[in-house]
C-alpha cells in the first residue's frame, strides 16, 4: 500500500542521513546519535510489519475479552499531558534542566508540530479503520503526543534527574496501552505513534531550530506555564519583582 512505501522510504532516508553524519563525526558522538535513532526506527518498523496482521487482530480480540467488551477507562485523555506538567513543575521547583524554560517551550511546540503533522498526514493516507469501527486509526494521535512530550522531558532532565526524565515514558506507555484497551487503536497504531513522537523530539534537539531566539533569557523571575484541561488550553504567566 502507498503509506507502507512512504514509511519505508522515510526510514531509509533517515538511516542514510544518520550514516552520513556518522562518517563525518567522531566515533563516540556518532555512536550516541545512532543509538538515539535505533528506538524510533525499531518502533516504526515493527508497526509496519504487524499493521493489519492476524497477530494484531487476535491480540486486540484477546485483550478485549480479558477486560470486557464494554470496558472504557479514558485515563489516556489525561496521561498524554502529564510529561508536560512534569516539565514545568520541575522548572517551578528548581530542578536543573538542559535549557531555559522558553527554549523548552519552543522545542516542545516545534516537536509537537512536526509529530502532529506527520501523524495526521498518515491518518488521512492510510485511512485505517479503528477496532471500534471509527476512522483514521493509523497512527495513534494520543500516543504520538504523549511520546513527543515524554521525549522532550527526557532530553531536558536526563543529565540532572534521570528518574524524572524517564517517568514521562511511563505515562506515555500508559497512554498507548489504554488506547488499545479502550478499543480505540490497534497495536501498530500505538507503536507508530510512539516512534513518530520520539523521532520528532530527537530531530528538534539535534538541529535546535531558532536556537538563539529567546527574549526571556536575561529576564529573571519570569515564568510561563501552559495548561490543558478538557477542551480548554492556555497558559499562566508570573513575574517576581
Amino acid at each position: 500500500m502507498n503509506y507502507r512505501i512512504i514509511l519505508l522510504a522515510v526510514i531509509f532516508v533517515f538511516s542514510q542521513i544518520t550514516r552520513s553524519n556518522a562518517q563525518k563525526m567522531d566515533s563516540v558522538y556518532s555512536k550516541k546519535k545512532i543509538k538515539q535513532a535505533v528506538v524510533p526506527s525499531t518502533l516504526v518498523t515493527l508497526a509496519i510489519l504487524i499493521n493489519g496482521s492476524r497477530f494484531e487482530k487476535n491480540l486486540q480480540t484477546q485483550l478485549r475479552n480479558e477486560v470486557g467488551n464494554t470496558f472504557s477507562f479514558p485515563i489516556d485523555d489525561f496521561t498524554q499531558y502529564v510529561p508536560i506538567a512534569e516539565l514545568y513543575l520541575a522548572d517551578i521547583v528548581g530542578v536543573k534542566s538542559k535549557n531555559h524554560w522558553f527554549d523548552q517551550s519552543k522545542n516542545l511546540f516545534i516537536s509537537n508540530l512536526i509529530s502532529a503533522a506527520i501523524t495526521h498526514g498518515l491518518k488521512n493516507i492510510a485511512n485505517k479503520t479503528r477496532p471500534d469501527g471509527g476512522d483514521h486509526s493509523f497512527p495513534s494521535g494520543h500516543t504520538t503526543l504523549a511520546f513527543t512530550n515524554a521525549a522532550v522531558l527526557h532530553h531536558e532532565f536526563k543529565e540532572s534527574s534521570p528518574f524524572l526524565a524517564y517517568t514521562g515514558f511511563a505515562f506515555a506507555a500508559t497512554t498507548g496501552t489504554f488506547r488499545i484497551l479502550n478499543n480505540k487503536h490497534w497495536l501498530s497504531d500505538v507503536l507508530l505513534g510512539a516512534g513518530i513522537g520520539i523521532a520528532a523530539a530527537e530531530l528538534v534537539y539535534y538541529f535546535e531550530p531558532f536556537k538563539n531566539f529567546n527574549p526571556f533569557k536575561k529576564i529573571e523571575g519570569f515564568s510561563f506555564v501552559p495548561f490543558a484541561q478538557s477542551n480548554n488550553y492556555g497558559f499562566y504567566i508570573s513575574y517576581k519583582f
